[in-house]
């Protein structure tokens, strides 16, 4: 019998816990899995021994868990030292386990990673495979990471929703400053509010260009002569030429960081310089949290993708982390695979030159082929008189 242990790390996506179902659904499917457990609330909690018997769970609660966002085991973002990784891997010993599932971003990816290397040292046979999520989109060699389908509908979802209020009462420039940490991906989900009608935003400014005031002012007035009232959207990692953020983080801590008030910093340039009104609108925590702008693709990837890494670790997998390929031709089509820990340890996916408008203000039509359908399709339509 093989004993399983579940461990979230990191923010939380919309769909994590539908990750979390469907491997305990499929760890439930085969007879030579004994124990199920999760840590509750990340490593430290795995450190303490707070473990949950996901058995012992009803069936009618775990369906719940694909529809609901979080993490129903909570999660943490400890930061461990290598003696802790040793202790981690005694304790799994200790406590029976034979596979280790961690779900997480490439931070955590990191973490399992020098747990499974840990285990080997220690010379304990234990299989560690990662489930990858971020709604940021940044973890390495996967085509996406589940949660940023939902994220991204969300936060086209918001866009085509305040384009429609400014247009309403065009008095103002309104930024939607997104989330995204490093990387332009959310951030450039919000093109895909506009289809076809005008309800979406006139500027997306993106991480992966160096911001600079001169030339966001210049597009904004450039803007405000063809109409009035206008959406910028902004990811909160927007840094100048000198790499500079634009918006003092608030704290940091390693890789942990509380971004600074940057839609309020671009509505404050607009209002000091072009003397027009501004405000700044933060869905913050709501872009990740959002059940009701959930992706069905999203979710069903999600559940797919922690089945998948189930059977890869009772298979005898280990050292690696599940990811997606999208396949060639028609139609959307993906296939699952495994790759080493080492490809994605704290590497970050930025987004690629080709999915950056040539101004540097919006996105190519490649970008939107290739978020689409991760957002699980078209938004409701709207009324425009």
């Amino acid at each position: 019998m093989k004993n399983l242990l579940f461990l979230h790390g990191g923010g939380p996506t919309a769909v994590l816990n539908a990750s979390l179902y469907g491997a305990v659904d499929e760890a439930k499917k085969h007879p030579s899995v004994g124990k199920i457990l999760a840590a509750r609330g990340g490593s430290g909690g795995l450190l303490r021994r707070s473990l949950i018997d996901l058995r012992a769970v009803p069936d009618n609660r775990l369906r719940l868990l694909p529809f609901t966002p979080g993490s129903a085991i909570g999660s943490s973002r400890d930061h461990l030292e290598e003696p802790e990784y040793r202790e981690i891997a005694r304790l799994l010993r200790e406590e029976g386990i034979d596979c280790l599932l961690p779900g997480g971003g490439n931070g955590t990816m990191d973490t399992a990673g020098k747990i499974w290397r840990a285990c080997r040292e220690m010379g304990f046979d234990i299989q560690v495979v990662g489930i990858p999520k971020t709604m940021d989109n940044d973890i390495a060699v996967t085509d996406h990471a589940p949660g940023y389908g939902s994220a991204a509908r969300f936060i086209a979802g918001s866009a085509r929703e305040l384009a429609a209020d400014i247009r309403s009462l065009p008095i103002h420039v309104v930024i939607l400053e997104t989330s995204g940490r490093n990387a332009g991906w959310v951030a450039a989900a919000s093109a895909l509010a506009d289809q076809g009608d005008g309800l979406g935003p006139d500027l997306i400014l993106l991480p992966e260009r160096p911001f600079s005031k001169e030339r966001f002012l210049q597009a904004v007035e450039g803007k405000l002569k063809e109409k009035s009232g206008l959406l910028v959207v902004a990811s909160e990692g927007l840094r100048d030429e000198k790499g500079e953020p634009v918006a003092e983080p608030a704290f940091t801590a390693g890789r942990d960081v509380y971004f600074g008030d940057v839609g309020g910093a671009l509505a404050g340039m607009v209002q000091r310089e072009l003397g027009y009104k501004a405000r700044a609108e933060k869905p913050g925590l709501l872009g990740r949290a959002s059940a009701a702008w959930q992706s069905g693709t999203d979710r069903e990837e999600a559940a797919a993708i922690g089945r998948f890494a189930v059977r890869a670790a009772l298979a005898g997998e280990s050292g690696q982390m599940a990811a997606i390929r999208r396949l060639p031709g028609e139609g959307y089509q993906t296939e699952l695979f495994l790759t080493p820990f080492e490809s994605v340890m704290l590497h970050e996916k930025k987004l690629p030159e080709g999915y950056i408008s040539p101004d540097g203000f919006g996105v190519t039509e490649s970008f939107k082929r290739y978020a689409l359908p991760l957002t699980g399709g078209a938004l409701p339509e709207m009324a425009v008189l």
